[in-house]
């Protein structure tokens, strides 16, 4: 029985170095040659080489020789994006150990607390690393009292590293074996594996990475899927150094994939346990804990002919992010699509971008919204994710919004333009703490919704680049909300309603409404455009009539011809006001909702 296995996974917060990281593990261990290396190797999408951060995690196996014994390191590079929170939990459920990593330049931020308690609360031995020792700005003083205040430990269990240039990576890794305990291994047992993620192959269906717990898997073994029920034959199993490697069995305790051929995507759960059809296991593993979406965003393909190809698309994204939840719906203004919740802004944003690049659909997407908590004048507590299935106002008791707990990095030349923003975005300052020479950290209670829009780039803009904004999800509270209509023609465009601060309702049905008259081409009638709260129109732009000349015929003759051509005129444009129809071309919507 192999006692040298190390499961474990990096964890750190955005941008601190977990993937050049890996990086340097796979080289020490010679898991790619230099030849064969490149930045980022376990970054597979295209779309996280571009962005610099992970979005997926990626499972590898490595071997290590230390002291004349094999070991075999299962390692799994994490996301450190708050969005991608859930992405670390499925890491954290398939090993024993993790590294903590903290920049030497950054210290200690949010997601690398927030990942600590993650891997404490999992029962995790945690190995504590500073990374980019080696630069000028580092400061590493501070940042190992940072550490020692905030983990209890002492200077001596910090590792100082670059994993840019290798400095200190050896050392950890002899710590990785030391500290972190080898899997409980026990083939004989019933088999038990957990499925941590997933992703569809169109020649082969879905492949399933999964962490045998209790028993063994092996080719041609009868599985089946504990909380879907579905059952089928391994055909092909094996594992990444990141090269794909074919094995005939993955014993307890070890990392892998298995390939059934599995073409129905639904009988795929992340976090479903995998047991054996001849020597079935009781009762499954503990899943992992269930995150609720934070932001809310219908998306509609642009071709409407496309909508089924949308939902084979969130299928298979779903088999890699079972964070992603997704309903159809229709809009009279934008016909078939689909109601998505995303962790965050950033988790909105990528999924949006992995469908237009992976599977070729332009869409639309309508205005980001929260989920809301409606407690009716009946008693009953409703949550509110869509603005136009908000109940009339007559009905509601109060609505609640939730709030995330805003953390800014920033220079000190920038506070005060930093803190006038949070208070116009109907922030509550909470704190300050000094950082070092010349940074601050403040903190501030603020609406999710209020950083939704334009808030990155005015942050960003105000500060030259320098600032940098964390937020955590906190509790919802009451507030003064409004439901906004928008109405074109008299008719309620449901695509346009939003939820909005009362105050701020005005300000910004007149901004759309200004934009609208802008977008919207003329027609052969007079076109009005509204923004109302309930029955109370509060702003109103109108669109002229298109003018058309009937009495360019005319080149002559009695005048009371050309007076009853334009009588006809009135009376036409009377009756079009009456029963015409105003259409919205679709590049009017797709203007609108990528306007800040």
């Amino acid at each position: 029985m192999n006692k040298e296995i190390r499961n474990f996974c990096i964890i750190a917060h955005i941008d601190h170095g977990k993937s050049t990281l890996s990086d340097r593990i796979i080289e020490t261990t010679g898991g790619l040659s230099k030849r064969e290396m490149k930045d980022q190797v376990l970054d597979s999408m295209e779309l996280e080489r571009e962005r610099g951060i992970t979005i997926k995690l990626n499972a590898v196996r490595l071997n290590y020789l230390q002291d004349n014994k094999n070991y075999e390191f299962n390692l799994i590079d994490t996301p450190g994006h708050v969005d991608f929170t859930y992405e670390v939990s499925r890491s954290l459920a398939a090993c024993e150990g993790a590294i903590l990593l903290v920049d030497a330049t950054k210290g200690i931020q949010a997601q690398t607390i927030s990942n600590a308690y993650l891997a404490i609360e999992g029962g995790l031995e945690i190995l504590f690393a500073i990374n980019k020792v080696d630069l000028s700005t580092a400061q590493v003083e501070m940042c190992q009292e940072m550490m020692i205040k905030q983990f209890g430990i002492s200077k001596e269990e910090i590792h100082l590293i670059s994993a840019k240039s290798g400095i200190g990576i050896n050392d950890l890794l002899k710590d990785v074996i030391k500290k972190i305990p080898s899997p409980h291994q026990n083939n004989n047992d019933s088999l038990r594996a957990l499925v941590f993620d997933s992703y569809y192959d169109k020649y082969r269906g879905v492949i399933c990475f999964v962490r045998v717990k209790n028993g063994k898997i092996t080719t041609g073994q009868k599985i089946k899927f504990m909380q879907t029920g579905a059952i089928y034959t391994i055909n092909e199993i094996g594992y990444n150094t990141p090269k794909p490697i074919i094995i005939n069995e993955l014993n307890c305790g070890e990392v892998g994939w298995i390939s059934a051929q599995i073409k129905t995507i639904r009988d795929i759960d992340v976090g479903d346990t995998i047991t054996s059809i001849d020597n079935s296991a009781l009762e499954p593993l503990p899943g992992y804990r269930k995150v609720l979406p934070m932001v809310y965003c219908g998306l509609y393909p642009l071709d409407t002919s496309k909508f089924e190809d949308l939902k084979e698309a969130m299928l298979k994204i779903t088999l890699s992010d079972s964070s992603l939840t997704y309903e159809p719906e229709t809009s009279q203004a934008l016909g078939y699509g689909i109601r998505c919740g995303f962790l965050g802004l950033l988790h909105m944003d990528i999924i949006k971008e992995r469908i237009t690049r992976e599977f070729k659909i332009d869409l639309i997407s309508t205005a980001p919204s929260v989920l809301y908590e409606v407690v009716l004048t009946s008693g009953e507590e409703i949550k509110v994710d869509n603005p136009s299935n908000l109940p009339d106002r007559n009905y509601i008791k109060s609505i609640k919004e939730p709030y995330v707990k805003l953390a800014i990095t920033t220079p000190e030349e920038y506070m005060g333009d930093l803190n006038k923003l949070c208070k116009e975005k109907r922030g509550d300052y909470i704190s300050m703490e000094f950082m070092d020479n010349n940074r601050y950290r403040i903190h501030y209670e603020i609406p999710m919704a209020e950083i939704m829009y334009s808030f990155f780039d005015r942050l960003k803009s105000i500060s030259k680049g320098y600032a940098v904004m964390d937020y955590e999800p906190l509790e919802y509270k009451e507030n003064d909300l409004v439901k906004l209509d928008f109405l074109i023609a008299n008719e309620k465009v449901d695509a346009l309603t939003t939820i909005c601060f009362r105050n701020n309702a005005y300000e910004l049905g007149r901004k759309l409404c200004n934009k609208l008259k802008e977008e919207i081409p003329k027609h052969q009638f007079e076109v009005a455009i509204q923004a109302a709260i309930g029955g109370k129109i509060i702003a109103r732009e109108t669109i002229s009539a298109m003018r058309k000349n009937v009495l360019a015929k005319c080149y002559g003759g009695d005048v009371s011809r050309k007076k009853k051509l334009l009588e006809q005129q009135k009376e036409g444009k009377k009756r079009l006001k009456t029963f015409g129809k105003v259409s919205i071309p679709q590049n009017t919507f797709i203007k609108i909702f990528n306007e800040d």
